[in-house]
């Protein structure tokens, strides 16, 4: 179950991942993880990590999502969920071409695989 006490909402800026990160860390129990919902949140919160005087990924780990260029040079390297992005765009365009035609679609919804790109950022063992 997701502990709502340990969210916070953003708006994918580098500085709401500060923002939300330092929010965090100044919980009476801060988290030793960090997931945040795409990779510029994610480098604004491992700043944000650096400022209280914590180690990435020895105090605290951090993951984001898009697997952008710059994650693979910045210190440490992100931990990022690479998602499929030119099949994202060919799905979106083949369902919008499908509904311009008039057709039906037998799904609201599809799901393509992620993957997990493991990076300097986390921890592997921290229980």
């Amino acid at each position: 179950p997701v502990d709502d006490g340990l969210t916070v909402v953003g708006d994918h800026t580098p500085t709401s991942g500060f923002d939300g990160c330092r929010r965090l860390m100044g919980l009476p129990e801060p988290p030793t993880a960090v997931f945040a919902a795409n990779d510029p949140m994610a480098m604004g919160a491992r700043e944000a990590l650096r400022r209280c005087g914590l180690r990435v990924p020895d105090d605290v780990s951090v993951v984001g999502v898009d697997d952008l260029p710059a994650t693979r040079l910045s210190v440490p390297p992100l931990t990022t969920v690479r998602q499929p992005l030119t099949g994202m765009g060919r799905v979106a365009l083949r369902t919008l071409l499908r509904l311009c035609r008039g057709e039906h679609l037998e799904a609201t919804r599809l799901e393509l695989a992620t993957e997990l790109v493991v990076r300097s950022s986390t921890d592997r063992h921290r229980p």
